[in-house]
């Protein structure tokens, strides 16, 4: 999906012009994938606009560097207040924020401590990430394993392992699928290229533990809380391959996929085809606290001087 350019970029504590966000080619993050990132969405309210749960992201930001022995020279604090001036700055919702912090311009070699830590933190608009209309996308298993434990660390959300991800969502596009699911070294359901895997069989919630290589996702653990909220059985356990196949609703969560239903798995149709009641009601909730349309319960939201486009509930 073609990038939509903002106005501007906030870069180590400034905010400066798009056009002018540029890196060294020889910065260490070109050569070795040295960086971490988040994803965020910014919803549309009935008046204004408001952040998904913001302070969890830049957490888990926080925490993936932390992993990497990268050191931000950002609290918490300034972070989350770094990625509110660049939305009412820009003046762009709703939208999507990418704050990512990489390793710089400074020496050449495996070892990284030598190069500086640049932050940076833009928006812009974008869509729907899953394709699959209303009725769900179509996806495959993919051949391509996720990252073994004790290889790289799953639980950082770092540039380097989506090469991994690329190889999964460009097999699954060239054999004609939205979508691929990876299963971990144990063959064992993990996740997504860029997503969390839920499935409801007999009325209960199920999604594989982080210990399958899987990333914590926010909008997984946000899928989780309403569920629980609603009274609905959840369980976090292993996952075998073939339960996909016979399972009544199986959906993808994340930033980007939001809450997205999956029609087939392999050309296996799940369910009937169509979005089950127990997604549905899931979805139903998430995008109404999140455009607004229902109380914030959670304490999800964070307000932003924005006046946005009028929210669509999906």
């Amino acid at each position: 999906m073609p990038i939509q350019p903002t106005e501007k970029i906030w870069r180590n504590g400034q905010l400066i012009p798009w056009e002018q966000a540029n890196i060294h080619v020889m910065s260490h993050v070109v050569h070795y994938g040295s960086s971490v990132f988040e994803g965020i969405r910014c919803y549309g309210q009935p008046s204004g606009a408001a952040i998904f749960r913001l302070p969890e992201h830049m957490q888990r930001l926080i925490d993936s560097a932390k992993i990497y022995r990268m050191t931000l020279p950002y609290s918490l604090d300034e972070l989350c207040a770094a990625v509110v001036d660049v939305v009412e700055n820009n003046g762009v919702a709703p939208c999507y924020i990418r704050p990512i912090a990489i390793r710089g311009y400074g020496e050449i070699g495996v070892n990284p401590t030598g190069s500086p830590v640049e932050v940076f933190v833009a928006n812009f608009p974008w869509g729907k990430y899953v394709a699959g209309g209303h009725g769900g996308a179509d996806v495959c298993i993919s051949s391509w394993n996720r990252l073994a434990p004790n290889t790289m660390p799953a639980l950082a959300k770092a540039g380097a392992n989506y090469m991994n991800s690329q190889l999964i969502r460009m097999e699954a596009d060239i054999n004609g699928y939205a979508e691929g699911i990876a299963l971990d070294v144990n063959g064992l359901v993990s996740e997504g290229s860029g997503e969390n895997v839920f499935l409801v069989r007999n009325g209960v919630l199920y999604t594989p533990p982080l210990a399958n290589s899987a990333l914590s996702g926010i909008t997984r653990d946000s899928v989780l809380t309403i569920a629980r909220h609603l009274g609905l059985p959840v369980v976090e356990q292993s996952v075998p391959r073939e339960l996909l196949y016979i399972a009544d609703e199986v959906f993808f969560t994340g930033t980007a996929a939001e809450v997205s239903a999956i029609r087939s798995i392999d050309r296996i149709t799940i369910g009937d085809g169509n979005p089950g009641p127990l997604t549905k009601q899931i979805a139903d909730e998430f995008f109404g606290i999140a455009n607004g349309l229902k109380p914030d319960r959670f304490g999800w939201l964070t307000p932003v001087k924005v006046n946005a486009a009028e929210p669509v509930n999906a």
